[in-house]
């Protein structure tokens, strides 16, 4: 695996030149900036796996930045160094959306493991599927979380049945356990969740319990007293206080060990906790959402997950499908993620072959939409000729043998639902192939389809087909 890249924002030139070398001994690869705008402009043209950056800069502050980059970047963990005098600033930059901060002056151990949580979070992060796209347009929704707006893409008869639960329990205080493979969006449930909410505006505090060592969970969701332990110089708050008022989401909610689910199971259930090394009792009002892709009934009955603990999380649950239990909705999220990479990477790719676009629906998806958005991207990076065709995908779905048509068509879908998605699937395969022999022009790819060009418009707009590039 390659080292991760560290990307450090900081005007004082000692500062930098001392945490570099710090972070190179331990392996980082290390970019550097000495203000907010230049650091953004790295951001768009490298890889970062961690942002860490001061928080009093001339210029675009650490709080600008911090909006800037999450806005631009919401999976980029943010880590913020501040003085003693700031910490309050800091705490507030943590609420909107900064992984962690630490104060100067630091212990190196401090730092070392903050670093090593966040590039785990986000290595963790881009291996989870979907965490961009998933169900309707007409969910668009304010999350609170890098303030952008979220779309949700399907129409398929399962993921229908999961708009219905989100919108009877968006508004209530319901504790939420979201399950599903991974890479089936389930973070991005809970953004939307909260985005409909009546917390919106409050803070979205995640957490992945997967990505925090076990012994230092408790000081991460609890906080901890000055003096808990080595390197505690200062007292600090834990997710479940800086989520008061708002929203805490507990990411791979199985992977919490059995001594630490009794302290949750207490949080859970009377709001109140203590800080590790502190005797005073904190009450808070957080709305709690976890999530998991292992089977926790199973967990349960083999002792590794607390039954107590399961029912207080259990309230509500919300089960999304993998990708290939909900074929119908891959036309509509191969046309989402065009769009985005065509404007990422300033491509005009107008659409995708009738071969293509088969073996696409037909694939079985093991890494779900995340593997579908990453195979998507480099097909429009490769792409040659704006059309996306079998020779632009990877042989690996080429290879794959074609589902049946009792697979193809998922479960619940009824004779009407599926005639209809049929019915769409062949009317793209028919555009897509015209745009492609009259090399994107929509007036002569119309005529060749005997309809006229305002018919084909409309009909390339129903079909999420854009007509950008073309003529």
């Amino acid at each position: 695996m390659e080292p991760a890249q560290i990307l450090i924002v900081d005007d004082e030139a000692n500062m930098l030149k001392v945490l570099g070398a710090l972070l190179k001994r331990e392996g980082y690869h290390i970019l550097e900036a000495t203000r907010g705008d230049e650091a953004l402009r790295m951001l768009d043209e490298h890889h970062v796996d961690t942002l860490l950056t001061d928080m009093r800069m001339p210029g675009m502050d650490g709080m600008a930045l911090l909006s800037a980059a999450t806005e631009r970047f919401p999976d980029l963990p943010v880590i913020m160094i501040t003085a003693h005098g700031t910490i309050d600033t800091a705490v507030e930059a943590l609420k909107k959306g900064a992984f962690d901060y630490i104060t100067k002056p630091f212990e190196w151990s401090e730092l070392r493991g903050v670093l090593a949580k966040a590039v785990q979070t986000a290595r963790l992060d881009s291996r989870e599927i979907g965490a961009d796209s998933l169900v309707r347009p007409s969910l668009g929704a304010r999350t609170g979380h890098g303030d952008r707006d979220i779309r949700l893409i399907g129409t398929s008869a399962r993921m229908m049945q999961v708009f219905d639960i989100l919108d009877r329990v968006a508004d209530t205080p319901s504790t939420i356990l979201i399950t599903g493979e991974s890479g089936t969006g389930k973070d991005l449930i809970a953004k939307e969740v909260h985005g409909k909410s009546r917390w919106a505006a409050r803070p979205f505090i995640k957490v992945n319990c997967a990505a925090i060592p076990h012994d230092l969970l408790e000081s991460e969701l609890f906080g901890y007293e000055k003096g808990a332990f080595t390197g505690a110089v200062s007292a600090k708050p834990g997710r479940f206080e800086l989520a008061h008022g708002g929203t805490l989401f507990l990411d791979e909610i199985g992977e919490v060990p059995l001594e630490m689910q009794v302290k949750l199971l207490r949080a859970v259930q009377d709001r109140e906790f203590e800080r590790v090394g502190g005797l005073k009792t904190f009450k808070v009002e957080t709305r709690l959402i976890t999530a998991t892709n292992v089977d926790i009934k199973k967990a349960v009955a083999e002792g590794r997950f607390r039954e107590d603990l399961y029912y207080r999380l259990n309230i509500v649950q919300v089960h999304l499908p993998p990708l290939r239990e909900r074929q119908s909705d891959i036309p509509p999220l191969c046309d989402h993620f065009l769009v985005r990479f065509n404007e990422k990477l300033e491509k005009h790719v107008v659409g995708f072959s009738p071969d293509a676009l088969d073996r696409l629906c037909t694939y079985p998806w093991p890494g779900n939409i995340r593997q579908l958005e990453n195979l998507i991207e480099r097909a429009v990076l490769f792409d040659t000729d704006s059309i996306i065709g079998l020779d632009d995908l990877t042989e690996e779905i080429c290879e794959q043998p074609t589902e049946s048509a009792e697979r193809v068509t998922p479960d619940g879908m009824g004779l009407k639902e599926a005639v209809k998605a049929e019915t769409s699937r062949i009317e793209r395969a028919l555009i897509v192939r015209a745009l492609e022999q009259t090399h994107g022009n929509v007036t002569q790819a119309a005529r060749q389809l005997k309809i006229s060009r305002k018919s084909m418009q409309i009909k390339m707009k129903e079909l999420g087909l854009r007509d950008e590039g073309t003529r």
